[in-house]
């Protein structure tokens, strides 16, 4: 079994999206740890505030077919893919970590790089695996996050979510 850990992020229809996607991943693992639910605004792009969180779970399948069961329900509920990733979006969950490997070569962002720049990412993260160390930085994400500058952190509120 390999440790998974997953962002998710909606714009679209946020609660909603962000509930049916969590209930999924619940139904197929259901030792999931999820975190807080935290409210950003857009990066990149003008749209609407985002609703994101992180999810940790340990699962047989391979890289692969991990991000093939995302995929699948990221396509069940309407994400569309086009060549801008940068602007509104149903759902998106991006696979952060597969256990402590680094995949880089094999043509997958995995430990995702959003890890270390978006704040949006890091937090829900750390929150649930304060203590894992990250792949490639050596340091624990607790400690990534205690090192994050203020003005990045003030970009979060946590939203009154339950899922």
């Amino acid at each position: 079994m390999t440790l998974i850990a997953v962002s998710f992020g909606s714009n679209i229809n946020r609660e909603s999206n962000i509930r049916t996607s969590v209930n999924e991943i619940r139904a197929r693992y259901p030792r999931a740890i999820f975190s807080s639910v935290f409210k950003s605004e857009a990066v990149g792009f003008k749209g609407p505030y985002f609703l994101n969180l992180a999810a940790t779970y340990q699962s047989d399948l391979g890289i692969e077919d991990v991000l093939s069961e995302l995929h699948r329900i990221e396509d069940r509920l309407g994400r569309e893919r086009s060549k801008d990733e940068m602007s509104s979006r149903t759902i998106d969950l991006d696979l952060l970590l597969y256990g402590d490997g680094i995949f880089y070569d094999d043509g997958f962002d995995v430990p995702r790089k959003e890890i270390l720049d978006s704040a949006h990412v890091l937090k829900p993260l750390s929150d649930i695996l304060p203590h894992m160390v990250h792949p490639v930085i050596g340091e624990t994400l607790g400690t990534l996050w205690d090192k994050t500058p203020a003005p990045k952190k003030a970009l979060l509120t946590e939203a009154p979510l339950t899922l």
